[in-house]
């Protein structure tokens, strides 16, 4: 009775309880402003069905052997990222490769709850009508300049995009003391089916609009000329963002799935969504872009949905609604990816440490009120300070997404493929021998060697 009791107690707060909450609150992590604000960025500056091609490849051939790599070492490990390896491969160093993902996690943190604070300020403005106070000829030239001044305007004052960044801490903090089953899984539950009904509304809309072929014909049909290794370095890094790969999100998150829990289903199922999500974002970017006659070579990377989506919004009937609708799908994918980026440290700090929920929530969330205001400054009063001639905010993104997720994931496929315990790899993915197998040597071959061997290649060609 007391070992029942005791296997209960440790599921009701270390582990998801249902299985939709296992796929929810694993695509909330995936699913965030990697894939809805960061994806139709990057598909803009590197060539769109180029860059989706390649995407598309680096999500089969590397994405889910990679979660598959993560979420067995965690699932294995019942640990955070750290001690997961030291667990499963004690009195070696493998537990470096955790701490770097724990690095690249918290690194990511500082600005993406920055890009999330833009979010909360446009969903406000949108609410107020503020954002829409455009005055005299309202020609399509007049609301482009409109908005790329008034954002250039935000993100270079000071103050307000620091409150946002703080605003998004503080609800961070709030949901990440409730814990695993009472905060990340009941908020994913909640989150992630209005994020799909949200993408869904805009989709329909986006593909209605006159011109809407050409925008689908720019994302889908590929230019082959665009690809390049530089191209190619940026569809691997935006796999690594949009599935969050390499930051130990996944290691944190399979720590808490039940052992029932089919691994090769659940990535599989938690990819294709996430990818699912990418190109629906594109679907709603590019045909408006298309239809509205807006030039994509004017189009800001980064800012790209701050400026476009606002200029597009102003031209439609019911202006002020659809810019609600749409900063809240933004604001839902940024909590989701904020809140599982943070619960790497919490955890690590909570297990390593032997600290409390609310205690290690505190030590990990409040010194990103210093680095945040680091990266939302570097557009303000700290934009002459550089780090290899970028901005902070420059810096870190390009830091963690070309090189930091990368390595980490290539530390974690050799070490799954070459070095873990055996039989480790077969074990989860089979569930100890009760899911069929069959699929698994394809799998070991794509860890053990294809994943590692890409990875590597891409990574000394962005060098030379």
């Amino acid at each position: 009775m007391s070992m029942a009791k005791e296997t209960l107690k440790h599921t009701s707060t270390g582990q998801f309880k249902t299985k939709l909450g296992v796929i929810w609150a694993t695509l909330g992590s995936a699913v965030g402003l990697g894939s809805i604000w960061r994806f139709p960025a990057e598909a803009q500056q590197n060539g769109g069905g180029a860059f989706l091609l390649l995407y598309l490849i680096c999500v089969a051939i590397l994405g889910i052997p990679v979660m598959l790599a993560e979420t067995s070492i965690g699932r294995a490990g019942e640990s955070d990222a750290v001690g997961s390896y030291k667990n499963l491969s004690p009195r070696t160093k493998w537990w470096v490769t955790g701490s770097l993902g724990i690095l690249a996690s918290y690194l990511i943190l500082a600005f993406y709850v920055v890009v999330a604070g833009w979010t909360f300020h446009y969903l406000w403005d949108s609410i107020t009508g503020s954002l829409y106070s455009i005055t005299g000829s309202q020609t399509a030239a007049t609301m482009e300049n409109y908005f790329h001044n008034r954002m250039e305007s935000f993100i270079s004052s000071d103050i307000s995009p620091l409150t946002a960044s703080f605003i998004i801490i503080g609800l961070n903090i709030g949901v990440l003391m409730f814990g695993v089953q009472k905060g990340i899984e009941k908020m994913s539950n909640l989150l992630m089916p209005i994020l799909f009904a949200l993408l869904l509304v805009f989709c329909i809309y986006a593909l209605t609009l006159p011109g809407a072929s050409q925008g689908l014909e720019y994302f889908f049909k590929p230019d082959f000329s665009k690809i390049t290794w530089s191209v190619a370095l940026n569809a691997l890094g935006q796999t690594f963002f949009s599935l969050s790969l390499g930051m130990g999100i996944l290691i944190t998150y399979s720590s808490y799935y039940p052992k029932s829990t089919n691994l090769v289903s659940t990535s599989a199922t938690v990819s294709g969504l996430a990818t699912l999500v990418a190109i629906l974002m594109g679907m709603i970017i590019f045909p408006i872009v298309f239809s509205f006659n807006l030039d994509l070579n004017t189009l800001r990377g980064t800012t790209l949905v701050f400026v476009t989506m606002p200029e597009v919004f102003a031209q439609m009937g019911g202006s002020q609604w659809w810019s609600i609708l749409f900063f809240i799908l933004l604001l839902v994918a940024a909590l989701t990816s904020t809140i599982s980026i943070a619960e790497v440290s919490i955890a690590f700090v909570e297990k390593q440490f032997k600290r409390n929920r609310i205690t290690a929530t505190l030590i990990v969330m409040l010194p990103l009120l210093v680095l945040s205001a680091l990266c939302s400054l570097s557009f303000g009063s700290l934009n002459d300070f550089r780090i290899f001639g970028l901005t902070i905010f420059d810096f870190l993104d390009t830091f963690t997404t070309n090189w930091l997720l990368p390595i980490c994931a290539l530390g974690t496929v050799i070490y799954i493929g070459w070095f873990a315990p055996k039989g480790t790899f077969r074990k989860e993915v089979t569930n100890n021998g009760t899911v069929s197998n069959r699929l698994f040597p394809l799998i070991h071959f794509m860890v053990k060697w294809v994943a590692p061997v890409l990875i590597l290649f891409i990574l000394i060609s962005s060098i030379i």
